[in-house]
């Protein structure tokens, strides 16, 4: 069953949002509680962070926006959806920390620690449960569920 196009970007959207608060308060409490922070080395600058997770939300709406058109399987695009986002996240990191540096193998070997710890493992994470829960919203519209209606808007006729 195919979605509505701009119904599916429209959801997308919102999942995107959501990621990108799951995303930033999650890197916020494990910073807090392992005293770590989200880009060690100094030498990256200020932009490398924001661009990192920028690039994950950005890659999780892009994906989610053409993927969310057939919310019949829940598995592969939620695989998916987990696997582009730390994809974009270790490219932009390794980039990031190219131009910040201007060293090719110490960015490599920064943009591959950073996709296996901690921060670079919860992109991840949270991009695949908010790509099942897209999907699962998508499946629901797609099955005919309407959003729910404010008491102004109902028309109940008592």
């Amino acid at each position: 069953m195919q979605q509505n196009a701009s119904r599916t970007w429209v959801v997308a959207g919102f999942a995107a949002a959501l990621y990108l608060a799951f995303v930033v308060a999650a890197y916020g409490f494990v910073s807090l509680l392992t005293d770590a922070e989200v880009i060690p080395s100094a030498d990256a600058g200020r932009l490398v962070g924001p661009a990192i997770v920028g690039a994950a939300v950005l890659a999780l709406l892009l994906y989610l926006g053409r993927a969310l058109r057939h919310p019949e399987r829940l598995l592969a695009p939620t695989l998916l959806a987990a696997l582009w986002t730390w994809l974009a996240a270790i490219v932009v990191a390794i980039v990031g920390y190219a131009i910040a540096t201007g060293t090719v193998l110490a960015s490599l070997i920064f943009g591959l620690a950073f996709g296996v710890g901690w921060f670079g493992l919860l992109i991840p994470v949270f991009a695949a449960l908010v790509a099942w829960l897209a999907l699962l919203v998508a499946r629901a519209e797609s099955g005919g569920a309407q959003r729910p209606l404010w008491p102004w808007e109902r028309h109940d006729d008592e």
